[in-house]
């Protein structure tokens, strides 16, 4: 079974420990910090249907670096996950959005390992890895029928979920003091962790 949910870790800890009679495996993806706000803003602009004005994207900026949002500051839902793969690694596999960007055919194979699904020798040589990643490529999700005009079951349009996939996207958003603002803020909540955004 394939459960997708933004909780924090903590709230799934039961079902992903050693002891549960059958521990769940969890699969994070998390992005970078800077992308996740700027994909936030237009996640929020797409599902309200709405073009919000500069002073609304401050204002959701400063309550994002307050950690004032849906789930709690994400520098502390990042490290819950950061810290519970390091804990327990054979239950928790945490990916970096960027890393499969820029490595796309490594991370594929190491999700499957994680999974105890590992890719034959003659399943990498027929292509069965290129084409997991030619199927789950964002340019393959977002042109499916359900995905370009369905709906999901509580009636948001599905294609609110697609928009453009960019590692660095910010920096078309974000002022230089912005960013700074949340660098310095990641640096700080992240301090001592080992976890390390670009």
């Amino acid at each position: 079974m394939i459960y997708s949910t933004h909780m924090h870790l903590n709230t799934l800890r039961e079902a992903t420990t050693k002891s549960s009679s059958s521990p769940c495996k969890v699969v994070y993806v998390c992005r970078g910090i800077k992308d996740t706000f700027v994909s936030g803003w237009h996640y929020r602009n797409m599902l309200h249907r709405t073009k919000m004005d500069q002073a609304t994207f401050e204002l959701m900026f400063d309550a994002y670096c307050k950690g004032v949002i849906l789930y709690g500051p994400y520098w502390e839902h990042v490290l819950g996950y950061w810290n519970g793969s390091l804990e327990d690694g054979e239950n928790v596999l945490f990916l970096k959005y960027e890393e499969m960007i820029e490595e796309p055919r490594v991370q594929v194979k190491r999700l499957a390992e994680f999974l105890d699904c590992p890719f034959t020798e003659e399943e990498e040589k027929s292509g069965s890895v290129e084409e997991i990643l030619k199927l789950c490529s964002l340019r393959n999700l977002s042109n499916l029928e359900i995905n370009m005009n369905g709906t999901t079951r509580i009636g948001i349009d599905s294609n609110v979920f697609f928009r453009k996939g960019e590692v660095g996207d910010w920096k078309n958003h974000l002022t230089p003091q912005m960013a700074k603002k949340i660098d310095d803020i990641v640096e700080c909540k992240l301090q001592g962790s080992g976890l390390i955004f670009q």
